[in-house]
């Protein structure tokens, strides 16, 4: 039995080493199989190009600069936050479009970060090291924070730079990251949401796909456009079937190195209630966007993004609901312990490591549903719980020792942290007490009517009636006020605010049940976690990290499939399948100037396109570059069959979806005009 398990483990790592599987850092990247496949040699200066001309988008994607005047491509739905804060009712660029036909024109952007990375460096000896023998998990846990803190201080006072240590494995490496980052950020081009998002959310994720789901943004420093240190040109043939592509982006998490009781974890407790407020979320949204044409346009973005967040977690619970799935990860992992098992040693060293797992995930369920009602879910969609907490949190947080605050109020990320707080963008108070009292409804039938913290924040009232008096009686609707409450502690914890009042009441359960997390589950973990990419390295697995939303490199090649019927799917699609499919009604609907230019149009052209690459939710907008680094597309969406990639990777039908350049320089010709944008994308 022994020597036909360890065969299946020895299978699954040949598999990975024949796949396109990998979503590798880039002081890690293996640069020998990629040569041994394709026959490129990823060289040192080839990884840097990428490194350099890459961009991540800090409100959750990715992007990369395309001219030497700090010209940044991403996707339409990435840049979406900020083209739906500077629209109006007069000015709607989600629905009409954007294009600034000169740098005058471009519009800023309230409070759009971008980073580019600089460096990697190693410190995983730095961060254990802090850690004197024979501490608990949880003193342990805290110390290692202390010391990421410290070193991150130290990186950005000594550059100028954002330092960012990230955990890697778990905590088996640290790794620090240091960016350079841009906040005056203008955009200068945008499609409208008809085309960018053609077939709306009955065509997301899947294939074939219709969608120009592209913008183009500036980066400006000291006032004049930034001359980046590497940017990718257009590739003057663009993508053609079969050819090796590389995506560099920022994929945000995944689970490939979840043991099979953490899967578990996520199929019967975390997924079922987060996809439960998911659902709660879009009705409340539609039913508010059916008030009035304005109701409508403000409340787009959430809606799509509740909608995108929907399908996706769906296609991940498709993975773990599936038996046959989880009996190939159970497999792999009843391979790899019984090899373990064969070596005393090792035995010694990793053996209990997945039974402890199962203990902290089974403790985690006993407070996970109050973890995540009274800390992770009260912001979300709400620009003023989110606001509120963070005013209040910076405040408290700063008065402490930054090793001691919480990670995300450390003196290396406050900058940052008050960009967002003091961003000028538009908050719509209506949609704000939907969503708030939403929230309310939601925890409320979770915790009960007899729970002391509703209580208090209800007051005998509903949630309706709570949520329009938090509103109504805020002042954080003012930047200036957000200033004034944010530098005083005292002003912080007594202002009498409808929206701190409720953030104030949610304070003492937010904390208790985050610092059960650390302490418990997160400083536990780190261990257990750790020693299982231990025994993986030890038993020759090429072995990466799960995703952080830190910039990683992936490769692939164009290639169609079959779908689930046998059918085969081409590699590409092309402006006549886009108007075979244009019903004229929504969300098959064409804007009239692509109505008006389709007797110009080339239609056989590519438009949208799959590869084989790796990749996931945070890498929307990564550019999709050739062997020369030039852009053959951008990585917009993956098909449903990929969802379960999450989890477990393969590429029999699974695919990355794409925008094809082409494409993109075709409509820009002769649907947009967009002459003075085409000369700078062409200019070499």
């Amino acid at each position: 039995m022994k020597n036909r398990l360890f065969a299946v483990l020895c299978g699954v790592f040949a598999t990975q080493a024949l796949a396109d599987n990998g979503i590798w850092l880039f002081n890690e990247f293996p640069r020998e199989a990629v040569k041994s496949r394709y026959g490129f040699e990823v060289t040192d200066a080839f990884l840097k190009k990428l490194q350099t001309g890459s961009v991540r988008f800090n409100n959750g994607g990715s992007g990369s600069f395309v001219s030497a005047d700090g010209l940044v491509f991403t996707n339409h739905h990435v840049g979406a936050d900020c083209i739906q804060k500077i629209s109006s009712k007069e000015h709607d660029y989600m629905k009409n479009g954007f294009f600034a036909k000169s740098r005058g024109e471009e519009q800023a952007c309230p409070d759009l970060e971008l980073n580019v990375l600089l460096k990697i460096e190693n410190v995983t000896e730095k961060v254990k090291s802090a850690v004197p023998a024979g501490k608990d998990a949880a003193a342990a846990n805290a110390l290692r924070r202390a010391e990421m803190s410290a070193i991150e201080k130290a990186c950005s006072t000594s550059t100028g730079h954002r330092c960012n240590v990230v955990t890697l494995f778990s905590g088996g490496q640290y790794h620090l990251y240091e960016y350079q980052k841009y906040t005056d950020i203008r955009l200068v081009f945008a499609p409208e949401k008809d085309i960018a998002f053609f077939g709306g959310d009955a065509d997301n994720f899947t294939y074939p796909r219709y969608d120009l789901d592209i913008a183009f943004f500036r980066v400006y420093e000291n006032g004049k456009p930034l001359r980046p240190i590497a940017y990718f040109p257009f590739s003057k043939e663009g993508v053609k079937n079969g050819e090796l592509a590389f995506v560099s982006g920022n994929p945000g998490s995944t689970g490939r190195l979840l043991t099979y009781a953490e899967m578990e974890f996520q199929r019967d407790v975390q997924l079922k209630l987060t996809l439960e407020r998911i659902r709660s979320l879009i009705a409340v949204l539609k039913d508010y966007s059916k008030r009035g044409p304005e109701e409508a346009r403000v409340a787009l973005e959430e809606i799509f993004g509740e909608e995108n967040s929907l399908k996706a977690f769906t296609g991940f619970m498709s993975g773990l609901t599936n038996p046959s799935f989880m009996a190939k990860k159970k497999a792999e992992e009843d391979a790899m312990r019984a090899a373990i098992a064969k070596d005393p040693e090792k035995e010694k060293l990793y053996g209990s490591a997945w039974t402890e797992i199962e203990k902290i995930n089974a403790d985690f369920a006993r407070f996970y549903q109050n973890y995540v009602l009274f800390e992770t879910t009260p912001t979300r969609d709400s620009v003023l719980m989110t606001i509120g907490r963070r005013v209040y949190r910076y405040a408290n947080e700063k008065a402490k020792p930054n090793g001691e605050r919480l990670r995300e109020y450390s003196d290396a990320g406050l900058e940052s942290l008050e960009q967002e707080m003091y961003s000028t963008a538009p908050i719509s108070p209506s949609l704000e007490e939907a969503v708030i009292a939403e929230y309310l409804r939601f925890a409320l039938a979770k915790l009960g009517p007899e729970n002391p913290t509703l209580k208090e924040i209800l007051g005998g009232k509903s949630p309706e009636a709570v949520a329009k008096e938090a509103v109504a009686t805020t002042k954080l609707l003012d930047v200036a006020e957000r200033k004034r409450i944010a530098n005083s502690r005292t002003v912080a914890n007594t202002e009498p605010d409808g929206i701190l009042r409720i953030i104030r009441a949610l304070e003492p359960e937010a904390r208790r049940y985050r610092q059960m997390y650390e302490d418990r589950v997160m400083a536990r973990q780190a261990i257990e976690s750790a020693r299982i990419a231990q025994a993986q390295y030890a038993l020759g697995g090429n072995v990466y990290p799960d995703a952080t939303f830190t910039l990683r490199l992936s490769f692939g090649t164009v290639k169609g499939y079959r779908n689930a019927k046998g059918e085969a799917v081409n590699w590409s699609t092309d402006f006549a399948g886009l108007y075979k499919h244009a019903t004229g009604q929504d969300p098959f609907a064409l804007p009239q100037r692509w109505l008006e230019a389709k007797k110009s149009l080339a239609l056989k052209t590519p438009f949208n396109f799959v590869t084989t690459a790796d990749t996931h939710g945070g890498n929307s907008g990564s550019p999709t570059l050739n062997t020369k680094g030039e852009v053959i597309g951008i990585l917009f969406d993956g098909n449903i069959e990929g969802l379960p990639n999450r989890y477990l990777y393969t590429d029999e039908q699974a695919r990355s979806v794409h925008v094809a350049s082409q494409g993109i320089l075709e409509a820009l010709r002769k649907v947009y005009r967009a002459q003075t944008l085409l000369e700078e994308l062409e200019r070499r």
